[in-house]
Order: C-alpha cells, then structure tokens, then sequence
C-alpha cells in the first residue's frame, strides 16, 4: 500500500510539474506574433472614403461594432450606433464563452497607436499581448492589403467618439488556452486590379470572411472539402437557427445556375436597411445584407465570377428551422 501511495504521490507531482511548464509555455511564448509595428497612418479624405467603403461594406467591421435592430431582417444597425460596440457573442449562440465587440471609435480606441491597431485586426492580439477569439476573423483580415488595412484604421479613427463602457470578454476553458495558439503573424496580399477580375474576386471573398460563415464547422474547425458549401448553424436573437447558402456552382443546391444579373439583384433587394419588417422567432439572418448591398457592382461581379470557379459541392441547406 505504502509503495503505490508513494507511485500515485509522485505521479501527482511530475504530472503537475507538466501541467505548470505548459502552462509557462503557453503564457510566455504565445501567441506568437511580432511587436506592433512603429507605423503612422494618413488620414486623408481619400483614404478615409476607401476605409469606410471596406468598413462598412466589405470586411464590415461596423456590423459587428454596433447595436442591430433585430426588428427588421438581417439586423440593420441602429443609426448613431456605428463603432460603440457592446454586442454580446454568448453561449446561448453557441460560443464557447462570453465575447463582447469593443467600441472602436476613438472614445475606445483613442490611446491605441497605429501599429496596436493594425496588429490587432490582422493578428488578434492585442496591446497587452493577449489573443481574442476568431469572431472577428482576423486570420482573414490578416492577408488584407496593407494600404486598405490602414484605410479602415484612418476610417475609424474618424468616427464621432462615443463613451460607451464594454465588458470583458471571457473565454472558457479549454478555449481561453487554445486561443493563445491561433494567433500567427499577418501575411498581407497586393490588392489585384479590378481588370484581373476573378483575383480581384477572390481578394474580395477573403478580406470579407465569406469562407468563414459559408463553410460547415465542427467543434469550430471548418469540415474539410465542404469549403463554401454552406450549412454553418447560426442561432437567431429572437429564436430559430439559421444556416448559411450553399455558395458553389453546384447547379441543384449551390449557385450553378445562377446568372451575375440573379446576384446583383439578390443584394440590391436588401439596399433599404429598415424595408423588411420581421416577427419574433420568425425567418431572419445574421447576414447583414443591408451592409453588402453597398458594394459596387464591380466588385459584386466580380465576387460572383471568383465562386463560379470554385469546385461544385453538392449540399442541400435547410435554410431556416424553428
């Protein structure tokens, strides 16, 4: 007895002594990023349009950042809201924890550099070294060309500052470990020339995310070979689960026979934020349709032309159940 107590003592002990250096290893040398870069962004009025073009239309960043009337389909946002933040990503949506959007005006953001800002959005981290969690899909963000970054950050930065106290977002565990590893270093692209259409599509598609919410998930890793295949779950505000379109020229259950005509009318149908009126626990999205109906048809072309070169899946979505 004497002998497996002391097996079991020592056992706890080398266990334990594991479980610290990990622990040290995953709070000192992650995330593994570099320092925020000594930068100075411009704030021209050129360059301020380009970033709240991006900004509301493209990345959409002010959806997330702002308070969305839920009254209305896709959740327009709430005029005078823009970039207060405050939203609440919560487990009864699903979401291994409690996250809250930060307000990005400059009342929230007005004593962070540039350099914080751009690490930030590219590699989800942030000024105090800590990792955030993917919902602001900073992976994503990360291969953003440098100069449009710098635009939305000189866009921002020129929102009507607004005091707005948010919470602390909190992860649970074992996400509040595995977040230190997500983070990695920005990989930034050129932005192709609009000419180069299906390139300037696919830079569109990635700088927007769309891969990430048209793209089954398991236990929050994308299902290999269902990429844009659509079918991510999502759980209303006012009750129901939504799942995302199947965006692969599929011609029975994705967009196959589709004409670029059938996509620029589906966005432009959404350009009145406040036109559709919406029921408690009826047929809604989080898609903020209102907020991509503002590209240009250019870029909505040359969207659809980059997903009519992706490989066909076939996956009937059950769009909407209670």
């Amino acid at each position: 007895m004497g002998v497996l107590l002391r097996i079991l003592k020592w056992s706890s002990l080398v266990f334990g002594i594991l479980i610290i250096g990990l622990l040290t290893i995953l709070y000192t040398v992650f995330p593994k990023v570099d320092p925020a870069g000594d930068i100075i962004i411009d704030s021209s009025d050129e360059i301020i349009a380009r970033g709240d073009y991006l900004a509301n239309h493209v990345a959409v960043c002010i959806d997330c950042h702002s308070t969305r009337d839920w009254s209305y389909f896709s959740g327009p946002i709430i005029p005078g809201t823009e970039g207060i933040g405050g939203e609440k990503f919560g487990k009864e949506y699903g979401f291994p924890g409690t996250f809250y959007a930060k307000n990005i005006t400059p009342a929230g953001i007005g004593d962070w550099t540039d350099g914080e800002l751009h690490r930030l959005i590219t590699t989800g981290v942030t000024r105090d070294w800590e990792p955030i969690f993917p919902l602001m899909p900073y992976p994503s963000y990360g291969k953003m060309d440098v100069e449009d970054m710098k635009s939305i950050i000189a866009y921002i930065r020129s929102l009507e500052p607004q005091e707005n106290e948010v919470k602390e977002s909190k992860a649970d565990f074992p996400m509040n470990l595995i977040m230190r590893m997500i983070p990695k270093p920005a990989e930034p692209t050129t932005r192709p020339s609009p000419s180069d259409t299906l390139n300037y599509g696919k830079y569109l598609v990635t700088i927007a995310g769309c891969s990430e919410c048209h793209t089954m998930a398991e236990k929050g890793k994308p299902v290999e070979g269902m990429s844009f295949a659509g079918g991510f779950e999502f759980k209303l505000p006012g009750g129901g689960i939504v799942r995302s379109a199947n965006l692969t020229p599929d011609e029975t259950t994705g967009v196959g026979n589709w004409e670029v005509d059938d996509f620029l009318d589906r966005f432009s149908a959404f350009i009145d934020p406040f036109g559709i009126e919406t029921v408690p626990g009826g047929f809604n999205t989080v898609m903020p349709w209102t907020m991509y109906a503002g590209m240009t048809e250019e870029d909505l072309t040359a969207i659809f032309k980059y997903l009519q070169t992706l490989t066909p899946i076939e996956n009937e979505v059950i769009v909407f159940s209670q």
